[in-house]
């Protein structure tokens, strides 16, 4: 018979059991692997700055304002950092420097020096086919400018001009749709739209209002929510998008659809377009909608008038648009786009083409392209305007020929734009100026008869 191994006095070899156990024991004690911070990125917009932390993972945080002087700590659990921090661009934002270090051996506080008060906000983004986890800090500006309204601006003057409501799609970490040679939908969105801008601003008796006039982020509710502060008569959303086959190709122009969709391209569409809010972190946490339901109740009982006049000004710039691109779909197409949604603006959305289809975002990429399609978009625009300008604009008051208009010339026009902007034929606008050529030049005046 076999002799048990010796063993030290007062000691017994250890059961299976319990080695399982003081292991697992073990485990429970150690710290657990810490998230990582990839990346830190920043974004200035008209009212506030976000800064946007890209993690490995979800984790928990809080943050709390210091005084004398301005601070805002974010202290974030069980994290390390491992991007540089210091080389943000804080200019025209009240940051005036970042420091971050270690706390508790596992956590890190990151600390913002501000130059002024901030109201802050944060919440979390959980990943998706974009970004990984998110972190945003919202720092909303204590003295917020306000803007005049149009109302404001043109108090007790009785012919006021016609507002364009001018919606560059996405914006900041929401880049909209990813074509070829890293090509962004937000970056060519808004080439057009301030192209757009400069030919509605330049248009006697209009006036363009930019919903995003730089590289940040705009809720949808609040796209509409400008346009309406404007006291706009025109709501144009100008977007680039893909589709899942590169094949698609086309521009559209869409206005909404209170049944649904038209065709699996504008459902599919739509859908993209609706989760942008879940990408920019505001749909999910913001509160500021919720008094917006009874608005959705009397949305029918006002749409009709308005969707009418979407649909008609959608098929002026949709023929417009074809003049320079192929069309996707002959007819203005209905789907729920969010930003269409304004019961008492006509509103259009425009898809200048597939970013996701090669040649097309080539062309999209090109800035004579871009300067077309905003000419076209605006030519459909004015002539919709000038055969029904809304009451107590200029524009109506010379519709009614109760003064002529006076056209100033400006680099880049050719005497047959100004007369097609217009509705009129080149002959008529030599023969009312007693011009013998169509040579003009620039800072040039020439009179535009009443129609």
């Amino acid at each position: 018979m076999t002799s048990p191994l010796p063993t030290r006095k007062g000691f017994s070899s250890p059961k299976p059991m319990r080695t399982g156990l003081l292991f697992l024991l073990l485990l429970l004690q150690l710290p657990a692997q810490a998230a990582t911070i990839e990346g830190v990125r920043l974004w200035r917009a008209p009212d506030h700055t976000r800064l946007v932390f890209d993690l490995d993972r979800s984790v928990e945080h809080q943050i709390f304002p210091l005084q004398n002087p301005d601070r805002l700590v974010i202290d974030i659990s069980g994290t390390r950092l491992n991007s540089p921090i210091d080389d943000l661009d804080l200019a025209n934002t009240p940051i005036r420097s970042v420091r971050a270090a270690s706390r508790n051996s596992t956590d890190l506080r990151v600390v913002l020096d501000l130059t002024a008060p901030v109201k802050p906000r944060s919440f979390s983004l959980n990943s998706n086919d974009q970004y990984s986890d998110r972190l945003v800090v919202d720092l909303f500006d204590g003295r917020v400018k306000t803007e005049k309204t149009v109302e404001a601006a043109v108090s007790g003057d009785k012919e006021r001009p016609i507002v364009i409501a001018i919606d560059a799609g996405h914006g900041g970490e929401d880049p909209g749709a990813l074509g070829p040679g890293r090509i962004q939908e937000k970056q060519v969105v808004l080439a057009i739209s301030r192209e757009l801008q400069r030919l509605v601003d330049r248009e006697p008796g209009f006036k363009a209002h930019m919903v995003r006039s730089g590289d940040y982020y705009v809720s949808l509710r609040g796209r509409t929510e400008q346009a309406r502060q404007q006291r706009a008569d025109l709501f144009v959303s100008i977007h680039a998008d893909a589709f899942k086959k590169t094949s698609a190709n086309g521009a559209s122009v869409f206005a909404l659809s209170p049944r649904g969709a038209t065709s699996e391209t504008a459902r599919y569409l739509a859908q993209r377009e609706n989760q942008a809010d879940l990408i920019g972190g505001v749909g999910n946490v913001s509160l500021n909608d919720k008094d917006k339901m009874l608005a959705s109740v009397l949305l029918d009982l006002s749409m009709t008038a308005t969707l009418n006049s979407s649909l008609d000004v959608g098929k002026r710039v949709l023929d417009s648009i074809g003049g320079i691109a192929r069309l996707h779909k002959a007819q203005v197409e209905q789907a729920g786009f969010v930003v269409l949604k304004s019961p008492d603006i006509p509103s259009i959305l425009v898809e200048t083409g597939f970013v996701s289809n090669p040649s097309e975002a080539k062309r999209l990429s090109s800035s004579s392209y871009q300067r077309r399609m905003a000419e076209a978009i605006f030519s459909g625009i004015s002539h919709y305007f000038r055969e029904k300008p809304p009451v107590g604009t200029w524009v109506a008051a010379r519709k009614s020929g109760r003064s002529e208009q006076v056209y100033i010339i400006a680099r880049g026009d050719t005497l047959s734009e100004i007369a097609s902007r217009h509705n009129l034929s080149v002959e008529s606008l030599l023969r009312h100026n007693r011009m013998t050529s169509t040579v003009i030049r620039v800072g040039q005046r020439i009179r535009i008869p009443s129609s």
